[in-house]
């Protein structure tokens, strides 16, 4: 008897907006997110980074009075505040402190999560809402340069499990993301300084021309000028989400991860350091020792290389011997069993995630990636040497 088979390709809708002043009520981008199944006002959950609330002590009025402004279109039912930074994502009770919110106010696969905060608050509010009922509606709003920049317009979620960052997570495609940036002037200057280190990485890979506006410009975004730091914000987010478009792997089925040049390493001492390295910063490290890295191997040119180390360093980056030396020093030279450095672990860690071959993206040039399978550890040990020489 001969089989039959039937394939079908599904498409999904994934939106991100750039807005300003998103809560006046004069705005009405958020509410024509909001779809009506019924002919009623879907329920809203607002999930707010309390980071946020320190940092705009008002919010919480401009939020309420937006959806009494618009109450014909969204019901705002309850809100809810939880710690930002990556360190909440270790702490599982806030997971199930969201469950029990959704739960409590009825909400269904028609409503909405509203999360507004940066991107370890949507990770761990886009995991909760994406397995309550088998995924609620969410529409992120980052509040931070390296959530607008980058992970907070992508489809992943996730909390750390087994002290791994992300180990327990989902792919969900939000109903909209909508990046308001009237808030990247609140945010503190590791933050900042994290979405440009994302915008310079996926620049490094994918977009010369990117790259090089940062470096031109390396002084200005270390001052956070308005125009250079939101066009690099803004470039960044066009570059990830051509990726997810376009790419042909946006829930990462296959062993790459493409975009992640530098998070080998970075991964891991984020996770070395409990998390005190902001992610920016770790990043920072693990791009410059995988540019170090292309260039001993002959691929990226050392001068090439070189430039970038430096322009890291003038955004106020520590990619080995700059202020904050004693930290990253100490974490690059932790050894491990047999006395490999334990930032090689990292290697392996991000080999399981995906699973197959080992997959690290490197560089051939300025703009342009490319993929290995094999990291030669003793050439990774004289990197580092050099890095902290």
């Amino acid at each position: 008897m001969r089989a039959h088979s039937h394939e079908i390709c599904p498409k999904f809708r994934h939106v991100v907006m750039f807005t300003r002043g998103a809560f006046r009520p004069s705005n009405t981008i958020l509410r024509r997110v909001f779809k009506q199944e019924d002919g009623r006002p879907p329920r809203v959950l607002a999930v707010v980074d309390k980071t946020l609330l320190r940092v705009r002590p008002a919010f919480l009025r401009e939020l309420h009075a937006y959806f009494a402004a618009h109450s014909h279109r969204a019901e705002l039912v309850g809100i809810v505040s939880i710690p930002g930074g990556e360190d909440s994502k270790n702490d599982w009770r806030l997971v199930e402190k969201l469950w029990a919110t959704i739960e409590h106010h009825n909400l269904s696969r028609q409503s909405y999560v509203l999360a507004i905060g940066g991107g370890a608050l949507l990770d761990l509010a886009g995991f909760a809402t994406a397995t309550a009922h088998r995924g609620v509606r969410l529409v992120r709003m980052p509040t931070t340069a390296l959530s607008q920049a980058d992970g907070g317009v992508g489809v992943k979620n996730g909390v750390n499990y087994f002290g791994k960052k992300n180990w327990v997570g989902a792919f969900a495609v939000p109903s909209a993301v909508i990046n308001d940036l009237d808030f990247l002037r609140l945010q503190p200057a590791a933050a900042a300084r994290g979405g440009i280190v994302e915008a310079f990485k996926v620049g490094l890979i994918r977009d010369a021309k990117l790259a090089l506006y940062i470096e031109r410009n390396a002084a200005r975004l270390a001052r956070r000028e308005r125009k250079p730091f939101e066009r690099v914000v803004r470039e960044s987010a066009r570059l990830h989400l051509r990726h997810i478009a376009t790419g042909g792997d946006p829930f990462e089925m296959g062993a790459s991860r493409p975009l992640d040049f530098g998070h080998w390493a970075a991964h891991k001492l984020e996770q070395m350091s409990g998390f005190r390295l902001a992610h920016g910063d770790s990043v920072a490290v693990g791009v410059a020792l995988d540019a170090r890295y292309s260039a001993a191997c002959g691929w990226l040119p050392e001068r090439d290389a070189l430039r970038i180390v430096n322009v890291l360093e003038q955004l106020g980056c520590d990619t080995g011997n700059g202020h904050n030396i004693s930290l990253v020093k100490k974490l690059l030279l932790k050894r491990g069993r047999h006395g490999v450095p334990e930032v090689l672990s990292g290697l392996e860690e991000f080999r399981q995630h995906l699973g197959g071959a080992l997959t690290i993206t490197l560089l051939k040039r300025w703009g342009r990636g490319m993929e290995t399978n094999e990291m030669k550890v003793q050439l990774i040990r004289k990197v580092i040497d050099i890095a902290l020489s």
